[in-house]
């Protein structure tokens, strides 16, 4: 599967932004779906997940109750929503796709998109 991830940009400490995330090739409501940031200098890590119907979500305890994920599975993408933005939290954001719910290791995800820039200013 394809995936284009997509909605980063510069913003102000306090803001939100959206992802988004378009997969394409395979069918989409097979995999779960994840979102992994990285920031300059350090490893890759998990942010939060959802599984194939979108019923079920986890998330890193650093983004509890700022961030939310979800799915669409009529147009192939999955989101991520992010309140309540922190300088901590520029990173290049990746999406993934995995067969198997649950894992917040890289190695897990089959698929991964490309990334997209978060930048958020103090």
């Amino acid at each position: 599967v394809q995936l284009q991830a997509s909605g980063g940009g510069v913003v102000q400490a306090g803001d939100s932004l959206r992802l988004s995330c378009a997969a394409s090739g395979r069918t989409f409501s097979n995999y779960v779906m994840a979102w992994f940031r990285q920031a300059p200098g350090k490893e890759r890590e998990f942010v939060a997940a959802i599984s194939r119907s979108g019923v079920m979500t986890f998330y890193a305890d650093f983004v509890k109750g700022r961030f939310t994920i979800s799915r669409d599975n009529a147009k192939n993408t999955v989101y991520l929503q992010m309140n309540s933005l922190k300088p901590e939290d520029t990173a290049v954001h990746y999406c993934a796709a995995a067969t198997v719910y649950g894992s917040r290791t890289t190695g897990s995800y089959d698929y991964w998109g490309q990334g997209t820039l978060v930048t958020v200013s103090s």
